[in-house]
């Protein structure tokens, strides 16, 4: 079981739905989410930063993803985050969850290293059981 989960998608349904299935599967203890790729930037700064006062502060080892966002997508987040100001946040993995598997966003999720799927919405049980394979929990 993973300690804690970030789902960053602009839906609050699939939000809730992402919640519901990953509390029920015990894949994680904590699951935190964000609207977009700017609240999650938000939320990794807010723990870089206070991080010095609060040692008992968790990093997301996994990374739920949506592409299309308002304010802030998926790729522009992916861009910030893997640069050297979010380095100590590096270590969680990346998995795509889109409503849309575009040939050319497969393509383009291979250049970051950091994605480790890229799976369709909604997120499932059975997803959850073929990722618990593929990241061995």
């Amino acid at each position: 079981m993973l300690e804690q989960i970030l789902c960053i998608d602009d839906d609050p349904i699939t939000l809730m739905l992402c919640k519901k299935v990953i509390s029920k599967s015990s894949f994680s203890k904590e699951i935190i989410t964000a609207q977009n790729g700017e609240e999650a930037l938000h939320y990794f700064n807010t723990l870089k930063y206070n991080n010095n006062k609060n040692k008992a502060n968790k990093k997301p080892e996994l990374i739920f993803l949506d592409l299309n966002m308002p304010v802030m997508g998926g790729w522009e987040f992916l861009d910030h985050f893997t640069s050297s100001d979010y380095s100590e946040f590096n270590k969680a993995s990346v998995i795509v969850l889109s409503s849309t598997i575009d040939p050319d966003d497969l393509a383009k999720a291979k250049k970051y290293p950091i994605i480790i799927d890229f799976l369709s919405k909604p997120i499932t049980q059975d997803m959850l059981e073929y990722l618990k394979k593929k990241i061995d929990l």
